[in-house]
């Protein structure tokens, strides 16, 4: 029986909302669209549009931004209840939350049968110390259907050893929800998934934030894309479908994983192999490595 995964790419337009029950009608709407995946990615820190709730939010310093942790037990319920009624898997994109070490930037992926599965981002983006936030020290990949997944949030997508890392774990599918503040910030995590998908031959789903926030909350340029490697069996770019431009959209492609291990031991470049052949070249200069 063949292996497929129908994913959505849930591209999230943040808005000033009046509470939370504003917030969650817009999800709702846009989970709408989603009819028929079965995973559903959204893009981090979608969240931060809590933060208007607070009807003096513009006066705030950015390093307030943490005060969105207060909503995570209402982000949890609903994403839970959310995933139980639409049978489905969702990366709820990240939020910040608060935990013992400081303020951590967790994604979580939540299941059909009430199943939670968390990761805070390792390699958090240099202006996010502003919001004095900590690093995670995990990598996990998930199971779905029989395809594992792996999550690899914004920033992280630009450290090649964390989508290593995932592959070698046996990720066929990485997750990378995210949020640029400029359309460089977009490029270069787009660029670099677009590498990751060569490089460890897997597809990636790249959804960002859209935001036309102003200070002390940040713009977020954003083209959801579902990336696979370039190769003869796949298009010549790379990009099996991508969202509009800094809009509000959804986009849903049906995965096929028995196609991407078949280019992985025949395809024209078989990087996923060559890359672990040579482990003795690169043992030699372990002691230069960053």
């Amino acid at each position: 029986m063949p292996r497929t995964l129908t994913v959505a790419a849930a591209q999230f337009e943040m808005r000033p909302v009046e509470s939370f029950d504003a917030f969650a009608r817009q999800v709702r709407d846009l989970l709408d669209q989603t009819a028929g995946a079965r995973l559903v990615v959204l893009p981090e820190l979608f969240t931060e549009a809590l933060f208007t709730i607070d009807p003096e939010w513009r006066t705030h310093e950015i390093a307030q931004l943490t005060r969105i942790s207060d909503y995570t037990s209402d982000y949890k319920a609903l994403f839970s209840a959310e995933a139980a009624a639409r049978d489905q898997w969702i990366l709820a994109g990240s939020h910040l939350v608060a935990s013992e070490r400081g303020h951590e930037n967790v994604a979580y992926l939540f299941g059909p049968a009430g199943e939670v599965h968390t990761h805070a981002k390792t390699h958090i983006f240099p202006a996010e110390a502003d919001w004095g936030t900590v690093e995670g020290d995990e990598l996990a990949v998930h199971e779905i259907d029989g395809v594992k997944v792996g999550i690899a949030i914004c920033y992280e997508a630009e450290i090649p050893e964390v989508c290593t890392t995932l592959t070698a774990l046996g990720a066929e599918v990485l997750l990378t929800p995210s949020y640029t503040f400029t359309e460089a910030g977009f490029w270069r995590v787009r660029h670099c998934a677009a590498a990751r998908a060569i490089e460890d031959q897997v597809y990636v789903v790249h959804c960002p934030t859209v935001s036309t926030f102003e200070a002390p909350l940040s713009p977020g340029w954003a083209r959801a894309s579902v990336l696979s490697p370039c190769d003869l069996v796949f298009p010549a770019d790379g990009v099996l479908v991508e969202a509009r431009t800094n809009e509000q959209d959804v986009i849903t492609y049906e995965l096929d994983l028995d196609l991407l291990l078949e280019n992985r031991r025949t395809g024209a470049a078989t990087t996923h192999l060559d890359r672990g052949r040579r482990r003795d070249l690169y043992a030699k200069y372990a002691h230069v490595s960053l």
